[in-house]
């Protein structure tokens, strides 16, 4: 299973950007997947979540009606869409999956919201 995410960089506040996780190595259209987040001192936090038809998703609520996941499965690929973006955003962004007993994460891409 491999996992990498990418899309990430810096964006000034209201700005808007677009994650791309690329899965591979796993039946991805079988499999829900998650976007997390961590920043600097604070622990990781799930953002995002998406079942593995793309019928349903999850948002917390801190960026609820700003970020947007969706997947394309034909492409092995899950997407973030953040906009109205926050300082308070900045993080490094991960995709997960589980797969059987295991969890399975991307190295991450750094997000950085700053004037």
């Amino acid at each position: 299973v491999q996992l990498v995410e990418s899309g990430g960089g810096l964006v000034q506040p209201g700005g808007s950007l677009r994650l791309s996780c690329a899965a591979s190595g796993f039946t991805f259209s079988s499999y829900a997947m998650r976007w997390y987040r961590q920043a600097p001192g604070k622990e990781r936090e799930l953002v995002a979540s998406i079942t593995s038809t793309g019928d349903s998703t999850y948002y917390s609520d801190s960026v609820k009606g700003r970020f947007a996941i969706s997947r394309d499965n034909a492409k092995n690929t899950v997407y973030l869409q953040m906009n109205s973006l926050k300082p308070e955003d900045t993080a490094v962004y991960y995709c997960k999956t589980r797969v059987g007993l295991y969890g399975y994460w991307g190295q991450g891409t750094q997000v950085t919201v700053s004037s």
